[in-house]
């Protein structure tokens, strides 16, 4: 279940949504305001839509909570966040289903941007949830600035993993050799470029460690893989169309051939 999209936002939580079903998911259910959800139905036919709210409203909302709760138990993991906005009610709905849900949860976007309204509910986690932060979202979560060594923003971004007692919060902190750490152990990517830095990019890679969660892969696992396959997809990308002409849809059309030439390289 892949839930986001706004009025004027619907490609992020549609590109999120294919690159799930790109990433091995046999069923994906996108979850966005009723008044978007013929936009995002015609990006993917391959895509089940879910609208939710009233046809007038722009942003998801805490009213939409019933008809979620109707359908949770048949999803075996959420990606929120792509394109959901920041109203009072994608905040608030945002808290409920982290800490009410007991799925693995990719969160990403305004998901993370409703999450830093109140930090201290980091320790509450529900179930095994993976942040996937740039530097400027890490800052608003912890109120730190992400150091420019690897190693200190390694151990930056393990302290906030554990903020969670149950151990089950993985950060993937975006940028220059992104980190992916449970708080444990670490792990750097080397593949992907600057290209990459272009709208879109990170609802993609919310998308590919979601469909890899959805076949039963374990949360860091997910993570750590979803990273290397997302960058290599994005290097495949910019040497057919260069990293200046790179956009986020390019990424799902090498996806395919990231998955098959795609291996893990740790520190």
């Amino acid at each position: 279940l892949v839930i986001g999209g706004s009025r004027g936002k619907a490609g992020a939580v549609a590109l999120a949504g294919m690159a799930t079903l790109r990433s091995g998911a046999g069923l994906v259910t996108v979850a966005v305001p009723r008044s978007i959800q013929a936009v995002v139905a015609g990006f993917e036919p391959s895509m089940m839509t879910l609208g939710l709210g009233d046809a007038e409203s722009d942003e998801l909302g805490q009213e939409s909570i019933p008809e979620l709760r109707e359908i949770l138990p048949a999803m075996t993991c959420l990606a929120l966040g792509p394109g959901m906005g920041t109203s009072p009610g994608s905040v608030r709905l945002t808290h409920w289903l982290y800490h009410r849900v007991a799925q693995p949860m990719v969160v990403d976007a305004d998901g993370l941007n409703a999450l830093s309204t109140w930090p201290e509910g980091l320790r509450l986690a529900y179930g095994p949830r993976i942040l996937t932060p740039h530097p400027g979202e890490f800052q608003r979560l912890t109120g730190e600035k992400c150091a420019d060594d690897l190693n200190k923003r390694a151990d930056q971004a393990a302290t906030l993993c554990r903020l969670d007692p149950t151990g089950n919060t993985i950060l993937v902190l975006k940028g220059h050799r992104t980190l992916v750490t449970d708080g444990r152990q670490v792990s750097f990517n080397p593949t992907g470029n600057p290209g990459m830095a272009t709208g879109g990019s990170g609802d993609v890679l919310t998308g590919t460690i979601a469909g890899l969660l959805a076949q039963g892969m374990g949360p860091f696992e997910s993570a750590r893989l979803g990273v290397q396959v997302h960058g290599l997809a994005g290097d495949r990308a910019a040497k057919e169309v260069g990293e200046i002409s790179l956009i986020a849809s390019d990424l799902l059309r090498f996806l395919p051939v990231a998955f098959q030439q795609g291996t893990v390289t740790t520190r």
